[in-house]
């Protein structure tokens, strides 16, 4: 076939351009959907539709585009053959609820599954009684998205009659035309069942808000009256030194039991200050977690939601997960050097979504809990394991007059192979030194969601100590 094609697939005057531009599609993609471009080409031709064939598909194109129900879809289905070529038609489809068999008609477009429930698809068009009957498929890839599991991919028939008006090339035709149905009606189907997902999560989300957001805040109340319970016992241990101490008599030592109950009084608030103070933190930004995850507007639009605010970003971010994290570093003997990420202490306000934001910071500690290693330090020549963290501003870096804020969390440790670290940041990956700890590789995925909702970058660099991650956001104006 004469075509602007070259033997590549690809036209002379095609510029793709330089693939390292995101906006510009990949090279091989490009290549192979241009080569079947061209091998769509040569079937067409090869088909030799007449004029009144192609305009039929044409305008069953158009209109299953138009109509939004199963019904209608099935009825454009039967009567583009009725209207164009007064072709008599009869389709039997899966039902998408409960996988029994539905007969469409003219007649009729009601389920009637009684008689027909076990009847078989035919697995390619075959002629049967005066009847051509030709198996409805859909898409392959997708078919385990169905709501019933169809044989071999057929969940359905079109029964075309009577047979022996049929040419060769008719049924061809007829063919190719029940192909295209075929794939409309599965889109249909999976729309279909979209809706009815996002009306149970709707629903789910109510659930949510009434039965876990709600008690939640309950738990504020709780840890009033416990906190109100432990300066009570404070109260106490003042009121009894004050007794033993005029037993005593002024500028007297205490008896040494009554001076040990006092201090063991002490041990026990400062005790459980320590852990109420910790089961507050915990609480406060398990909440924080779970209203901005489960945040309403996310169901209902499909997306997260970004609530900007302007906060003092080392204050509301980095000190809670820090401090939220600290133990698990001592624990792992991490040390906290904050030299080499930026300025460190120096408060910042920028606008975000504190949530997000915050969780963003908490998968980057908890990989730095599981994946900072020991390294010699050129300047001690001792071996340590230490992460570091920071910010610095970088100019211009969203185009002229748009600041950036560049953001670090650095893990001391063995770089990243660059053929890893070129795809961190993917659904599923999880770098070469992941092996004995837990984890999905989804943390840096969601760090990078979040990020570009906030119209920001993330980044990792290697440097001779260990591993950088980064992220910058945009210094939005201050609202």
């Amino acid at each position: 076939m004469t075509s602007a094609w070259d033997a590549d697939g690809i036209g002379s005057g095609f510029d793709l351009g330089a693939a390292i531009d995101p906006a510009v599609l990949d090279r091989q993609i490009i290549d192979v959907v241009a080569r079947r471009i061209h091998q769509k080409m040569d079937d067409y031709e090869a088909y030799n539709f007449t004029a009144l064939q192609s305009i039929s598909l044409n305008i069953f194109f158009d209109l299953a585009q138009e109509f939004p129900t199963l019904e209608h879809l099935y009825a454009v289905c039967l009567l583009i053959p009725k209207m164009f070529f007064d072709i008599d038609c009869t389709l039997y489809v899966l039902d998408n609820k409960s996988g029994s068999i539905r007969r469409c008609a003219y007649q009729c477009l009601d389920a009637d599954a009684g008689e027909l429930a076990d009847l078989p698809f035919p697995q390619k068009a075959v002629e049967r009684e005066g009847r051509f009957l030709i198996p409805i498929k859909g898409n392959h890839e997708l078919i385990s998205q169905l709501p019933f599991t169809p044989k071999e991919d057929v969940f359905g028939m079109l029964e075309i009659y009577p047979s022996e008006k049929l040419s060769e090339h008719e049924r061809l035709f007829f063919e190719r035309y029940t192909n295209r149905f075929g794939y409309q009606l599965h889109n249909r189907i999976l729309a279909n069942k979209n809706k009815e997902h996002l009306q149970f999560i709707r629903s789910l989300v109510k659930d949510i808000g009434h039965n876990v957001i709600v008690p939640n805040i309950y738990f504020k109340l709780y840890y009033k009256r416990l906190r109100s319970k432990i300066d009570l016992l404070k109260f106490f241990e003042w009121k009894l030194k004050q007794t033993f101490e005029n037993e005593a008599g002024a500028n007297q030592p205490l008896p040494q039991e009554k001076d040990k109950l006092l201090r063991d009084l002490g041990y026990i608030h400062e005790g459980l200050m320590d852990q109420y103070r910790q089961i507050l933190t915990h609480y406060e930004q398990t909440s924080l977690f779970l209203e901005t995850l489960l945040r309403r507007s996310h169901f209902e639009e499909g997306r997260y939601v970004l609530e900007k605010r302007a906060c003092n970003f080392k204050k509301q971010v980095i000190d809670l997960q820090l401090e939220r994290y600290r133990p698990r570093f001592e624990e792992r003997g991490i040390e906290i050097d904050t030299s080499l990420g930026g300025v460190p202490d120096q408060e910042i306000e920028v606008v975000v979504d504190i949530g997000l934001v915050s969780q963003v910071y908490a998968n980057l500690f908890s990989n730095a809990v599981k994946y900072t290693r020991e390294v010699t330090d050129p300047a001690s020549g001792q071996r340590r394991r230490f992460i570091s963290f920071g910010w610095e501003r970088k100019e211009n870096f969203f185009g002229p007059g748009k600041d950036g804020i560049k953001l670090n969390v650095f893990t001391s440790g063995p770089a990243i192979p660059p053929e890893t670290a070129a795809h961190l940041f993917e659904e599923g990956v999880r770098g070469e030194n992941a092996s004995g700890e837990y984890g999905t590789g989804h943390g840096l995925y969601f760090i990078r969601e979040v990020v570009r909702l906030h119209g920001g970058v993330e980044g990792y660099e290697a440097t001779a100590l260990g591993n950088n991650f980064f992220f910058v956001l945009p210094m939005d104006p201050l609202v």
